[in-house]
């Protein structure tokens, strides 16, 4: 039996995809047109109540039972322990590769979030908000973040250490889209090694290119920027 895998071709929605394609688990994909406002519907706010995807619900949860699941880091968490892949074979490695999956889940992901936000959708909303002080603090705020991956991956050659990891699924869909946080790899060289050892899996490029035609330009697209941007009861 498959997982099914609600996603849409974002940075969160590839972690999923790459890790489902890594463990060679398999799934049935369901897209959540985030746009179009899929994300608000109640058959999928049933498996994911905060509104957000990727999500996935596994007919084989534990006990044999189904089991639904939100948020991108507590996905790949069950998919290691399911698969007992990527997930650390030590306790040390676990807790290794745990930190580094909730350093992007609290750190690199929503940092560099806000800068795109505010670097690339604000200024082009309908009223345009060019905030001078947003677009400073989120660039700088990614440059330090990517600094401290920077110094991890000089002497390891995966974030969590020696072995490819979840950590690595979850961090690399973020750090590869640096030039929209408008950083630079010329004093990160280490990082820069690591997009290209990730970026060169086959598990990556299949799990990146899932649906990779349906991206749109959100920029030039009014009605998604209302759907994504604008304000909910």
């Amino acid at each position: 039996m498959s997982i099914d895998l609600h996603y849409w071709p974002t940075p969160n929605g590839w972690k999923v995809s790459i890790a489902l394609e890594e463990m060679d688990l398999p799934y049935a994909v369901h897209y959540v047109n985030i746009g179009a406002g899929d994300q608000f519907k109640p058959d999928f706010l049933k498996i994911a109540p905060n509104n957000r995807m990727p999500a996935i619900t596994d007919p084989e949860g534990p006990d044999g039972a189904p089991i639904s699941i939100f948020e991108s880091g507590a996905i790949l968490q069950y998919l290691a322990r399911k698969t007992g892949q990527f997930g650390g074979k030590t306790e040390r490695d676990r807790v290794a590769v745990d930190q580094w999956l909730m350093w992007q889940m609290g750190g690199l992901g929503p940092m560099a979030g806000q800068a795109h936000h505010f670097l690339k959708y604000a200024p082009a909303l309908e009223t345009p908000q060019d905030l001078p002080y947003a677009k400073d603090r989120y660039r700088n705020e990614v440059a330090r973040l990517l600094g401290v991956l920077d110094k991890q991956l000089a002497t390891n050659e995966y974030v969590a250490g020696a072995e490819y990891s979840i950590a690595d699924m979850a961090i690399w869909p973020w750090a590869i889209l640096w030039e929209g946080q408008q950083q630079t790899l010329d004093d990160k060289p280490n990082l820069a090694r690591w997009l290209d050892l990730v970026g060169a899996r086959p598990a990556v490029q299949k799990g990146k290119a899932l649906g990779e035609e349906k991206r749109s330009n959100v920029q030039a697209d009014k009605e998604a920027q209302k759907v994504l941007f604008g304000k909910r009861d």
